[in-house]
């Protein structure tokens, strides 16, 4: 979906502490990526259970902020508690999914509110990362999405590439711990954007061994094989941008070139710039 100056805006404005705008996506990140891995397995699902089907988000996320804030008290005393740091990463997630509402149609509405949760639960997980050394898979799964999510509302190339980044590892640390077909597809999604398309490919093997059947590896195939071109493309455009930033600060080049210009991780959604 192409993005207007009202949702440029609404980036600025996230990150500089405004609130009260949101920024409506079709066919949301999120929703293209466990559209895939569920698909293989169970068929379609109702986007709309993992998110808010009213407009009372304000109320929905209360329970959950002020959950993360008695977790950030204890943290005050005891700052590397591998299970507050948890808990609080969990609590940061689900205060930022109350904030997301699902239409009929599956538009997918997402406040400044909602991303200002998912950027603090990604200080705290990283911060978790540090405290423990056996990751929590249930946790992993639950932020895997969510910097993908990051990733494609990024400003320029260098945060989109480290927000996706750190969904691939946390996906990894799902894969590692819970081997499915679901946990591996998702691994190769997220790593072929990493540009590191033998590890790539190596899950992708991994999923096709646990497949149900030849049906399901073909369409493990026919998915990944357009997840692999689509990451071509972002890889490409991104080698073009930082052509450009060079130039740019050599004086020579366009500095508007350096920024994200679509969302290659599928139909509809944006790799946003400012």
């Amino acid at each position: 979906m192409a993005k207007g100056k009202d949702e440029h805006r609404m980036l600025f404005d996230l990150r500089g502490g405004k609130r009260g705008q949101v920024v409506k996506v079709v066919y949301a990140l999120l929703a293209v990526l466990m559209g895939l891995s569920l698909f293989l397995v169970i068929g379609g699902f109702n986007l709309a259970e993992l998110f808010n089907s009213n407009t009372s988000t304000g109320d929905a996320a209360k329970p959950y902020e002020e959950q993360a804030e008695r977790l950030e008290v204890k943290l005050k005393k005891d700052p590397n508690n591998p299970d507050l740091l948890l808990s609080l990463t969990r609590a940061q997630v689900s205060a930022g999914n109350a904030q997301v509402t699902v239409e009929s149609n599956g538009q997918q509405t997402f406040t400044p509110e909602a991303f200002q949760a998912y950027e603090e639960a990604d200080q705290s997980w990283s911060e978790y990362l540090k405290a423990t050394d056996e990751p929590n898979a249930s946790l992993a799964l639950l932020m895997s999405p969510t910097l993908l999510k990051l990733a494609e509302f990024s400003r320029t190339y260098p945060e989109a590439d480290t927000n996706i980044q750190a969904a691939t590892e946390a996906q990894r640390i799902v894969a590692e711990q819970r081997p499915s077909v679901n946990a591996f597809t998702t691994l190769a999604y997220y790593t072929y954007f990493t540009g590191d398309f033998a590890a790539a490919e190596k899950a992708e093997k991994e999923a096709k061994k646990l497949a149900g059947g030849k049906s399901q590896a073909q369409e493990i195939d026919k998915q990944l094989s357009e997840i692999e071109k689509n990451a071509r493309k972002y890889i490409a455009e991104k080698e073009k941008g930082e052509k450009a930033a060079k130039e740019a600060n050599s004086g020579k080049g366009n500095p508007e070139a350096v920024q994200p210009s679509g969302n290659p991780f599928g139909a509809g959604a944006g790799l946003s710039g400012p």
